[in-house]
């Protein structure tokens, strides 16, 4: 009898640590499954926090779609824009998805996807244009600013004689900021992505207008991911070619924008 009892409680005591096994698995599994997604909660549309402090935006809602897609969890975190390099290289994230433009130096770091929207850099200026800036070249003596990090910075820092001729170049940590100093009359215009100049112009319609200009060339926003995430790179871009060819991608440009904004071509 004793034997049995013995017997019982080995098997006992082996199954519990086989459960445990199992149970560890599926928790690694399952925090294999979160892929975490760097962000700037400041760049309306793309991405920012509404009244509520939840995070939203155009990006987000393509985001949480692909995730969907691919049965996997998106972690959305906040990051400043001029240290994405770090946090991408050292896998503090597993992608950044925000509004990025693709340029040749960040495929220095990065890898992306195939660009899902066109972009370009034009200026923002107060209501009625008070200083009179129609071109680049009455940047002459003004006081400048943009986003630190972004490719309207890396584009004036290369222009050499563009530089040298403006009376300051400002950056702030996110394009909200440079709202505020372009609004509180330190600035004289702001270089800013065309998408988020018209977003923040038609929120508040009596503050700022648009000047036609386009500050460097045009680009196309795609998603970074690490040099070596090969994988993630393409799953994610296979859940991304779905949503453009049934119709969901559009619809969610739609319910932004008012119109279908979406590259479909490779």
């Amino acid at each position: 009898m004793k034997k049995i009892f013995l017997l019982l409680l080995t098997i006992f005591f082996v199954a519990g640590c086989s459960g445990e096994k199992i149970s560890n698995n599926i928790n690694s599994i399952k925090h294999s499954q979160i892929v975490t997604v760097g962000i700037d909660d400041e760049f309306a549309p793309m991405s920012f926090r509404d009244d509520r402090g939840n995070i939203v935006g155009f990006d987000i809602d393509l985001a949480k779609e692909t995730a969907k897609r691919m049965g996997v969890e998106f972690e959305f975190k906040p990051i400043l824009w001029d240290d994405k390099e770090t946090e991408i290289t050292s896998g503090n994230v597993d992608m950044i998805w925000n509004g990025l433009d693709i340029t040749r130096e960040r495929k220095e770091y990065m890898i992306f996807s195939r660009p899902y929207m066109y972009n370009r850099q034009i200026l923002l200026v107060e209501k009625n244009n008070p200083q009179g800036i129609y071109s680049l070249g009455e940047l002459a003596d003004k006081i400048v600013g943009t986003q630190a990090g972004s490719s309207s910075e890396t584009y004036i820092n290369e222009d050499k004689y563009l530089k040298d001729s403006l009376a300051d170049f400002k950056t702030y940590d996110n394009f909200k900021e440079g709202f505020a100093a372009l609004s509180r009359g330190e600035l004289d215009a702001l270089v800013v992505d065309e998408i988020a100049a018209r977003y923040e112009m038609n929120r508040t319609p009596d503050t700022f207008e648009t000047v036609e200009v386009t500050v460097g060339s045009v680009t196309g926003f795609g998603i970074g991911f690490k040099k070596n995430n090969i994988e993630l790179r393409d799953k994610v871009q296979k859940a991304f070619d779905e949503m453009i060819k049934d119709g969901t991608a559009k619809k969610i440009s739609e319910q932004w924008f008012g119109a279908d904004l979406i590259k479909s071509g490779r």
